[in-house]
């Protein structure tokens, strides 16, 4: 489980094409660039939210598992080895092999460090764990946490991240869900926080049109790569975004985003935040799953009530009804949501919201 360099290149190379994607602030050291160069191959392999690559990166390092993916490495060697590690989690021999298929199959055809030139040709940015901007925020999802983040946009301002709140809601939303959606998202850009949302049609798209206009930070996290602007209709908007906010994906450039990448997506976007609040949701809506997330975390979250004849709304609704999410109805309520001890999920019901992160 030892690696020395990054396979098929010196130091040099890796060091000259990680600098050609990273940020004013760069890698501190040469070993941290062979570890984001790792990271970046091991995301094309990797599916988002893939806890036996988490466990193995976590316990080797990205160099050496990548080593061991692109290899011929057993599964009863890896596991042999997690247990000289100390590692509490030993996966069965089956599951090892499953795993390593599974990458395996996945490796680009194309050298290793495709997505790092894809990314500087496109001008992105890879921001890993060993980057100084890396946002801890997504550490909380412990071995669900992203092994990467590909940044259009300035990643210094991953730093607002850390006072930001994340507005969710229907794709089909109504007038109503799309005025209560520009009024938040206004009130709290001029209370001073970063507005966090999917870039979807809807409620997403209405948050982050007022947040760009009141000229403060916004975050899209897309479920494909930071080059696959989704929905079509909303690409002046997520240009937009990305000239003046960020863009932020785990999965490489050139990825196309499917059901399990949306729903995978949303653990990032209530990760990232101070607080979820859900704007509108029908019954069914995707919105049900960050929120979901937001309550395995432990993180505030609230809902946004509506007209009781509307099932575009019964789903908040039923988030407050059952699940203890917070009624808010104005940016100075939604604000206290994030405020270090404001908020909170109530009637101890986040295990039986957490359902909700299985679509």
């Amino acid at each position: 489980m030892s690696a020395e360099t990054f396979p098929g290149l010196t130091s040099r190379e890796i060091a000259a094409l990680v600098g050609r994607v990273s940020t004013d602030m760069e890698y501190p050291d040469e070993s941290s660039m062979l570890a984001a160069a790792a990271r970046a191959a091991l995301s094309s392999a990797i599916e988002p939210g893939d806890t036996d690559a988490a466990l193995l990166v976590g316990a080797f390092g990205p160099l050496p598992t990548l080593n061991a993916v692109i290899g011929d490495t057993s599964p009863q060697s890896v596991r042999a080895a997690l247990r000289n590690t100390g590692s509490p989690a030993l996966p069965p021999i089956d599951r090892l092999r499953d795993a390593l298929d599974r990458w395996r199959g996945r490796l680009p055809r194309a050298p290793l460090h495709a997505p790092l030139e894809r990314a500087a040709r496109l001008g992105a940015r890879l921001v890993t764990p060993e980057h100084p901007v890396w946002p801890t925020a997504l550490d909380g999802l412990e071995l669900g946490a992203p092994l990467t983040l590909w940044v259009r946009g300035d990643p210094a301002r991953l730093a607002r991240l850390a006072q930001s709140i994340a507005l969710v809601g229907a794709r089909a939303a109504s007038g109503y869900g799309e005025h209560v959606a520009l009024e938040s998202a206004a009130g709290l850009s001029d209370r001073g926080f970063a507005i966090v949302s999917g870039g979807a049609y809807g409620v997403d798209a209405a948050a982050h049109r007022a947040a760009l206009s009141s000229g403060q930070v916004t975050v899209a996290f897309l479920a494909g790569g930071v080059d696959r602007l989704y929905p079509a209709g909303n690409d002046d908007l997520l240009q937009r975004i990305a000239h003046t906010g960020l863009l932020l994906a785990e999965l490489p450039p050139g990825s196309t985003p499917t059901r399990w990448r949306f729903l995978m997506r949303n653990r990032l976007i209530a990760a990232a935040s101070n607080a979820t609040v859900v704007v509108e949701a029908g019954a069914r809506s995707g919105s049900l799953n960050t929120a979901g997330h937001a309550a395995q975390l432990g993180r505030p979250l609230g809902a946004v009530p509506g007209p009781i004849t509307s099932p575009a709304s019964a789903g908040c609704h039923r988030l407050i009804r059952e699940y203890g999410a917070i009624c808010v109805t104005s940016p100075d309520e939604m604000a206290e949501l994030a405020e270090p001890l404001g908020g909170h999920i109530g009637g101890g019901e986040s295990g039986r919201l957490a359902g909700w992160v299985d679509g």
